[in-house]
């Protein structure tokens, strides 16, 4: 009988679930009579998260002129969507680094994801969008579904790699092939099983085919360029055959080619931040 995404997720609920705090740190988000210290107080009481956030606002990535000693305040000056957003990202690497993977090497899955969040970031700046966090972890969560995969489905994920190489296929239409899905879709069924934005669910579901989204379309499509920049800068932490732009991607977004040569100089100098920020001490040392 054959598999569905949603099934890989229903199996994996326990495993990759989202910590008490953070839901409750999401749900407070959509309430219009919200404060900032009543965000602050949730988070407070995870004192590990509380000094895994800290750190990332405190750290060169950010650059803030002056030292942020309390969450609330960090919310006061990154902002409460910012700031949450950026704690569902730490706390995703913070899960996902406890479920080990034989098919992948972990360090270069997430130093993969964590470039390409970079370059979604410095991407939605230059269009100034309102969010660049929000862009910034969707990048770092594009290709999580395939950790499902990994997890989940082992052989045939293996069998998914080694068609990807034999045949020179991107890994998502190996994976179509396999098992009639590929990863971005069980990417979108986790975002919908943590109740995230429906913009998270779409864009991580076709990170491949922007031009297949109908409401995030400018956000798939910088999360795509993302995705394929840093297969071409940084390797695509899988070792397959690398991620194909879409025709008409560049179009879509508004933006020209000519920027990818500075986009990349500063992704650079930015990623070696991020990294030591929020990828575990033992793959940032």
């Amino acid at each position: 009988m054959p598999i569905a995404a949603r099934d890989l997720i229903d199996d994996t609920v326990e495993l990759a679930s989202l910590p008490s705090v953070v839901m409750q740190a999401m749900e407070l988000l959509n309430s219009p009579n919200t404060s900032a210290s009543d965000i602050g107080a949730v988070i407070s009481q995870d004192p590990a998260l509380t000094v895994r956030l800290l750190k990332i606002v405190n750290s060169a990535f950010y650059g803030f002129p002056s030292r942020i000693e309390t969450i609330s305040r960090a919310i006061t000056i990154v902002g409460s969507l910012e700031l949450t957003d950026l704690i569902l990202g730490s706390c995703a690497i913070q899960v996902f680094e406890k479920i080990p993977n034989k098919l992948v090497d972990m360090e270069k899955f997430w130093e993969h994801s964590l470039y390409a969040g970079v370059i979604a970031r410095i991407l939605a700046r230059y269009l100034r969008a309102p969010n660049t966090e929000r862009c910034f972890v969707m990048g770092l969560l594009h290709d999580i579904g395939a950790l499902i995969l990994y997890r989940q489905q082992p052989d045939k994920s293996r069998q998914a790699l080694e068609l990807s190489a034999e045949r020179a296929l991107p890994l998502n239409i190996a994976e179509r092939e396999i098992f009639g899905f590929d990863h971005g879709e069980v990417g979108a069924e986790l975002m919908r099983s943590w109740n995230l934005p429906e913009s998270f669910i779409e864009v991580t579901h076709h990170h491949h085919q922007p031009s297949v989204a109908e409401r995030y379309r400018l956000e798939t499509a910088i999360i795509h360029l993302a995705d394929v920049t840093t297969c071409m800068a940084h390797g695509n932490g899988s070792g397959n055959q690398p991620t194909p732009l879409e025709p008409g991607t560049w179009e879509l977004t508004g933006l020209s080619v000519d920027i990818m040569d500075q986009v990349i100089t500063e992704a650079d100098t930015q990623f070696a931040e991020a990294r030591l920020a929020l990828l575990p001490r033992s793959k940032a040392a």
